[in-house]
């Protein structure tokens, strides 16, 4: 599916992306354990040696939604609030990543679906608040710059349900290789 661009579209991309990222999770042979697929030359990205195992992908995508959810929260409200928090920017989020997951080694795999179950329709209630205007008119709401809102919702919604997928599919295919 393309990037939405349309508020309707983004809402039914984030609605398919979340079920089929959730139906993949429960297809895992143990969610429980550490990933065990190879990491090759060509994963370069952070996050592939960053995440371990499917509570630290949840995770990852439930802070996320935090993050959108606490500054577009903060802004409605008339808080001045920058989309990071101090000390961390678009430069040093990969920071604030590692940061996430440290902070929730303890958490319980099963706690993590249900945060992410609630984050995920918290996101989904507030888009439905937003008209589509709102969402993807740039600089619709001074304090997003030149970006349009909606772009922070495709982004921490369906295209981040996206790379999950793409990662536990990796672990699908290790778990039918063993």
């Amino acid at each position: 599916m393309s990037r939405p661009t349309i508020k309707a579209d983004l809402l039914t991309a984030s609605r398919t992306s979340y079920e089929q990222m959730i139906s993949l999770c429960h297809q895992l042979a143990d969610p429980e354990a550490d990933f065990s697929f190879v990491i090759t030359d060509k994963m370069t990205e952070v996050h592939w040696q960053r995440d371990e195992n499917l509570r630290d992908v949840l995770i990852h995508l439930y802070e996320w939604h935090q993050l959108v959810l606490t500054w577009v929260r903060a802004n409605q409200a008339g808080q001045v609030q920058p989309f990071f928090p101090a000390p961390y920017n678009w430069r040093t989020y990969g920071k604030l990543n590692q940061t996430f997951i440290a902070q929730h080694q303890a958490t319980t795999l099963a706690s993590a679906e249900a945060l992410l179950t609630n984050s995920h329709q918290e996101m989904m209630t507030l888009v439905g608040a937003l008209s589509n205007e709102a969402l993807f008119t740039k600089q619709y709401f001074a304090w997003t710059g030149t970006t349009a809102l909606g772009s922070y919702f495709v982004s921490s919604l369906s295209s981040h349900y996206d790379w999950a997928s793409k990662k536990i599919k990796r672990q699908l295919k290790a778990d039918k290789s063993k």
